[in-house]
């Protein structure tokens, strides 16, 4: 949890302090938006990369190397001036930051038995989450009052207080002495209808985060005239609602599908739910337009918690951390495609289309996922 929670710090505070870097350095939102996506490139690469590698030598070792790599990045920050800077800086800590979720998915599936494994995951993944709700309150501050590069360098800090707290905890009790592990490094199958079942239902089902954590303070900002000290204090709110919905699906996942393959009622109730962030637009309160991404943060925990669920039990125990690097990589892939095009819709302030394709994108990969596990499991007679 700890270490999702400084993988979100790391990544969610060049979003909280974007006015005040955009300001700085004369970018526009499309350029931002791109420097955004060079981190989503590499987090979208290093995700599998990072599943298959902690899978075949281990937590331990494994997140050791990506934290260490991440923090390293994220510092570097503090000393760039423009976009090729920023782009590189985010592209180096994109490809760290790939092994946070196959970690933590590998620690709450080796550690705990079936009927709470769906919870551990939650606490796990919930890191990340809760440093999305933490970041504007410790970072606004420190960039109001030191400069904004002070921020970043605090993130470095972080990551040294993580290392030495891992090297202390990763051994026995915490961790099996000997966990699953595979007997080589094993690579996603693009011709598996899991993995694509995988990729629509985690990639579009949670794919409002990522345009939530980034461009909504924007849209605070520009439409609804938020100062940079007013993000500070109201940033943590939609992230609270993706903090939430993990314990709260992990619950309904481990109460109502945790022998459930195909949880095809709760997917399609979660395509329901996402909705309503098409409508934010309608509002010019501040407080209402952050209670649509409140729930639609808490509607794409749902997402994430039963993709991985699902995900999990249709491939082998000891390619867990695979599964999640899947997942996870395929989400980074559709906000590296996505928030180009969304940057260059908020220059242009189309902002009610940029939420409509956002509120949509769910119930397209619920078709998707159905129509793929239907498939396998009609030809198998089992899950996919």
């Amino acid at each position: 949890m700890f270490c999702s929670w400084l993988s979100y710090v790391d990544r969610q505070i060049l979003a909280v302090l974007s006015p005040m870097i955009l300001a700085e350095t004369a970018m526009n939102a499309q350029t931002y938006s791109t420097v955004v996506s060079a981190f989503s490139i590499t987090y979208m690469l290093g995700n599998p990369i990072w599943g298959s590698v902690l899978d075949r030598i281990g937590l331990r070792t494994g997140m050791m190397v990506a934290v260490g790599i991440w923090s390293i990045a994220s510092a570097s920050h503090a000393l760039m001036y423009g976009f090729f800077g920023f782009a590189a800086a985010r592209a180096v800590l994109g490809f760290g930051e790939g092994a946070t979720f196959p970690g933590g998915l590998r620690a709450a599936m080796d550690s705990l038995p079936p009927h709470r494994q769906s919870r551990g995951m939650a606490l796990a993944y919930s890191g990340g989450s809760l440093g999305a709700i933490l970041t504007p309150v410790i970072v606004v501050p420190i960039a109001v009052t030191f400069g904004w590069r002070a921020a970043f360098l605090l993130t470095g800090v972080l990551g040294l207080v993580w290392l030495a707290v891992w090297y202390r905890v990763a051994r026995p009790p915490f961790l099996p002495a000997a966990p699953h592990r595979t007997s080589r490094i094993i690579w996603p199958n693009l011709g598996e209808r899991r993995f694509w079942a995988l990729v629509a239902s985690y990639g579009l089902g949670a794919s409002a985060i990522g345009p939530i954590l980034y461009l909504a303070p924007l849209y605070l900002n520009r439409v609804l005239l938020l100062s940079q000290t007013d993000l500070g204090k109201v940033l943590w709110i939609p992230p609270l609602g993706w903090e939430i919905g993990y314990f709260f699906w992990g619950w309904v996942a481990d109460r109502f599908a945790a022998e459930d393959p195909r949880p095809v009622r709760i997917f399609t109730l979660l395509s329901v739910l996402a909705l309503p962030l098409g409508l934010v637009t309608r509002t010019s309160s501040p407080a209402i337009a952050l209670v649509f991404f409140f729930w639609a943060m808490f509607v794409a925990a749902g997402f994430l918690v039963l993709s991985l669920r699902a995900g999990a039990r249709s491939y082998p125990r000891e390619q867990t951390a695979l599964v999640a690097g899947i997942g996870a990589g395929a989400w980074s892939a559709l906000v590296a495609v996505l928030l180009p095009l969304l940057g260059g819709w908020f220059d242009a302030q189309r902002y009610a289309e940029t939420f409509a394709l956002v509120s949509l994108l769910p119930a397209v990969g619920v078709v998707l996922w159905i129509v793929l596990t239907q498939a396998s499991a009609s030809r198998t007679g089992s899950a996919p």
